[in-house]
Order: C-alpha cells, then sequence, then structure tokens
C-alpha cells in the first residue's frame, strides 16, 4: 500500500512537497507515478519516475515547476511543488505499476494507490 502525506492550503506561487511511503510490495520494482484529480475531471498523470529514477516524465501543465524523486532505500516517492496555481487545486495520488516506464502513462495501468491528499492553491 502506500500512503501520502503533505497536502495542504498554501497561496498562489508557494510551494509544498508531497511524500507517498510504500510497504507491503516490492517497492524498487515499480515505476512511480504523481496523479491529481479535481472535481469532476478524469485522474490526471503529472509525473512518473522509473525504477532506478534514471529517468522521469512530467505533464506538461506541471513541467518545470513539478520535480518527482524516489528513494527506493526509504521506500518513498516525492513531488515537490514550487509555483503552485489556483488550477492546481485538486486531490493528488502516488501509484505504483509494474508496467514498463515508457508504457505507464495511463491510470488504469497503476495497481497501487495511496489514498490520496489535497492540496488547495488559494488565489
Amino acid at each position: 500500500q502506500l500512503q501520502a502525506s503533505g497536502g495542504g492550503l498554501v497561496q498562489a506561487g508557494g510551494s509544498l512537497r508531497l511524500s507517498c511511503a510504500a510497504s507491503g510490495f516490492t517497492f524498487g520494482n515499480h515505476v512511480l507515478g504523481w496523479f491529481r484529480q479535481a472535481p469532476g475531471k478524469e485522474r490526471e498523470l503529472l509525473a512518473r519516475i522509473a525504477r532506478t529514477g534514471s529517468a522521469t516524465d512530467y505533464a506538461d501543465s506541471v513541467k518545470g515547476r513539478f520535480t518527482i524523486a524516489r528513494s527506493n532505500t526509504k521506500r518513498t516517492v516525492y513531488l515537490q511543488m514550487n509555483s503552485l496555481k489556483p488550477e492546481d487545486t485538486a486531490v493528488y495520488y502516488c501509484g505504483a505499476t509494474t508496467t514498463i516506464y515508457t508504457r505507464a502513462t495511463e491510470a488504469e495501468q497503476y495497481g497501487f494507490w495511496g489514498q490520496g491528499t489535497q492540496v488547495t492553491v488559494s488565489s
């Protein structure tokens, strides 16, 4: 399972760091992703990171502002979010998948999920 934390209320332009701690599966064998879901919208992949951390990819909406990282020794994945905007307001989820990195682009491919953490950005 995955346990996400670090969400909260922040003003536009501010920063937050999300963490997601894993247990119960072989962490280093999984590609990890951060998603978000706003009310009435589909769950959106924001960033993903390869098993060793050697490769990352970002949605255009967060590129240059968000950074994904992982520690396989701590079994944790992080999402550093800078220059936050009101449109970043959503519930943020971490996910894990055994799908190969280049194909791990859809929420349906992720078999493990955290419980979600709310991020609210005020204008």
